[in-house]
């Protein structure tokens, strides 16, 4: 189960955003597997308390403890980083994996819509980014790691109008992770930062933007063999498993089936 490169992280604690499911959650497992404490935070924790009830009787060497958090409320992000100070002593790894995607064009859009991306997609990224390194600088902590799960989308746009918002707030993730890179470097410091952009993985997210036609978010994974949320927790085990001297800065991957 202990993977080559992994032994260093063994019992530190990291924190998965949007763990309640998808990808968040099979990376969440995936550490737990590895060793490491891992804070799993979402809006309902249900998920994540039966998560963590698994990894126990499985008897994986790590733990996972649920925190409900509303990563649209500052407050909320800024009290859980609060709370894994006081009770765990702070956050090594920082894994932004919660997203969310709206059904909102450029044309004819709600603001409301567009507002909920870019704050959960980009602030709420930010603000754990910033935490989560002032966490490692106040401990002296070199060697973190700040982990993006970013998209394809982030990389090129596509021509499903549906997509196009939500691709401008990927897009400012590769540019938020390259930024982030520079100035950490800047400030003379190990800790490496990384984005994972996966294409089309078999999760609820397809559900949740055509939330109006099922059919529709059920035919996004019929057409092709997709990708496994547990694909991505294992390009998330290969970037931490890498010699601190190795960065990797972006990890694109699809299914090979897809073509865009």
């Amino acid at each position: 189960m202990a993977r080559a490169g992994m032994a260093r992280w063994r019992d530190r604690l990291a924190l998965v955003t949007g763990a309640s499911g998808g990808i968040g959650a099979a990376v969440a497992r995936a550490l737990v597997q590895q060793g490491l404490k891992v804070v799993g935070c979402a809006r309902t924790v249900g998920n994540i308390e039966e998560l963590a009830a698994e990894c126990k009787s499985a008897g994986y060497p790590g733990t996972l403890i649920p925190y409900r958090c509303d990563l649209s409320n500052e407050e909320d992000i800024l009290s859980m980083f609060s709370a894994v100070r006081s009770q765990h002593g702070g956050v090594d790894i920082c894994i932004n994996n919660a997203g969310l995607a709206r059904p909102d064009t450029l044309l004819s859009g709600s603001t409301s819509g567009w507002k909920d991306m870019f704050n959960v997609n980009v602030l709420a990224l930010s603000i754990c980014t910033r935490e989560a390194y002032q966490s490692m600088k106040e401990r002296k902590v070199d060697d973190g790691h700040i982990i993006n799960i970013n998209s394809m989308s982030g990389h090129r746009v596509i021509a499903q109008s549906v997509t196009h918002f939500y691709s401008a707030t990927k897009y400012a993730v590769t540019a938020l992770t390259e930024g982030l890179r520079h100035e950490l470097r800047e400030a003379q410091t190990h800790i490496r930062a990384t984005c994972i952009s996966p294409g089309v993985v078999e999760t609820q997210f397809a559900f949740k933007l055509h939330d109006k036609d099922p059919e529709k978010a059920a035919a996004t994974y019929e057409h092709m063999k997709c990708l496994k949320p547990e694909d991505v927790a294992e390009a998330v085990i290969y970037v931490l498993s890498a010699p601190p001297h190795v960065q990797i800065g972006d990890i694109q991957m699809r299914p090979t089936e897809q073509v865009t």
